[in-house]
């Protein structure tokens, strides 16, 4: 009895290393490497997104706390100032 359960154990300890090195095998692979590449690639952007995104918030807290005029006041005001300088 006490054979069988060590078999058992030893079995299972068998197949537990085999899929470990096979999936080993498939991440050290080419196909293995692409996916690292891939997904190191998508996660640089995706923070590149978030940095710029965090950057025009920030800007724009800065220029509401300084009094500046975004880009888009200047677009949508400079047409109305350059209308007033003309009638003066």
């Amino acid at each position: 009895m006490n054979r069988i359960i060590w078999m058992g154990i030893g079995v299972a300890i068998g197949v537990i290393a085999f899929r470990k090195v096979t999936e080993a095998q498939s991440a050290l692979g080419p196909e293995g490497l692409n996916r690292a590449v891939g997904r190191l690639a998508d996660g640089l952007y995706d923070f590149a997104d978030a940095v710029r995104e965090g950057m025009g918030e920030r800007e724009a807290e800065l220029r509401s706390a300084l009094g500046i005029e975004t880009a888009t006041d200047i677009a949508a005001g400079g047409a109305v100032a350059r209308r007033d300088a003309v009638r003066r």
